[in-house]
């Protein structure tokens, strides 16, 4: 019999810490009808300021700490573009985890009324762990959440963040540095293909951290016949000069 993995739980100091507290009221307090309807209407949506400068600068330098990953992929050897990333491991650090807990069940009904919108059978719980625990059951145990670093040329090509036959249609990505200081260029972009349709793109600025939730696949589009799917992909345009460091939270894990 083969043992499922569950990551570790929660420790009652990281649950209390300040911040979990303090993330969760930052993001009750974004405006998520605007959210909601930015996402139907475009399939992304950018937030108001969610990071402080002091989490925003200990996330950027845990980027050097490797006890903190469990793997670190360098883009060009594998055709993804310039640049890298590492995924954090589990446990996740505590603010890294109150942002994907705090996350997730704001994003849930959107989430579901995409999924009946496209007649589909998947419906996500409300809880984020319940739906770790259907991730790991299908063998997706790796952690998902990562740190991306972008120097100068580097970009990231256009791609979709599928690591299982569990995806969660949406994700979210916080910039970390500061655009027309720390770096320049670098643009987060978003292309759609709709059904007879050539490919529409949309590049999306945001402000030091802010972040932008976007559709990981596809989502619904509402036609005169009915609801069509589009599908989505996303990536980076070329740093010109500078760094430039993001916060990525996918909150499905990878096989």
């Amino acid at each position: 019999m083969t043992d499922v993995f569950t990551p570790p739980a929660q420790s009652a100091d990281e649950t209390a810490s300040p911040f979990a507290v303090d993330v969760t009221r930052r993001i009750a307090g974004l405006d998520w009808p605007a959210i909601k309807a930015a996402l139907g209407e475009r399939g992304a949506a950018k937030t108001a300021m969610i990071l402080t400068l002091e989490e925003r600068a200990l996330l950027a330098h845990q980027y050097d700490d490797d006890t903190k990953f469990r793997s670190r992929v360098v883009m060009a050897r594998h055709g993804y573009g310039r640049g890298e990333y590492k995924y954090f491991g589990y446990p996740l650090p505590p603010l890294v985890a109150a942002l994907r807990r705090a996350l997730y069940p704001r994003l849930v009904p959107i989430a579901n009324e995409w999924s009946e919108s496209l007649g589909a059978a998947t419906r996500f719980p409300e809880q984020h762990g319940d739906f770790l625990a259907r991730c790991h059951a299908a063998g997706q145990t790796r952690p998902t959440p990562l740190l991306l670093r972008y120097g100068a040329d580097d970009y990231n090509c256009l791609h979709q963040d599928l690591y299982g036959e569990n995806v969660f249609p949406l994700q979210v990505v916080f910039l970390l540095s500061q655009p027309g200081h720390d770096f320049e260029g670098g643009q987060f972009v978003l292309t759609e293909q709709r059904p007879r349709f050539q490919s529409r793109a949309e590049v999306i600025d945001i402000k030091q951290g802010e972040a932008v939730i976007f559709a990981v696949h596809q989502r619904p589009v509402r036609g005169t016949r009915g609801t069509y799917r589009v599908t989505m992909r996303h990536g980076v345009s070329r740093i010109t000069s500078g760094h430039r460091n993001t916060l990525g939270i996918i909150f499905h894990d990878a096989a």
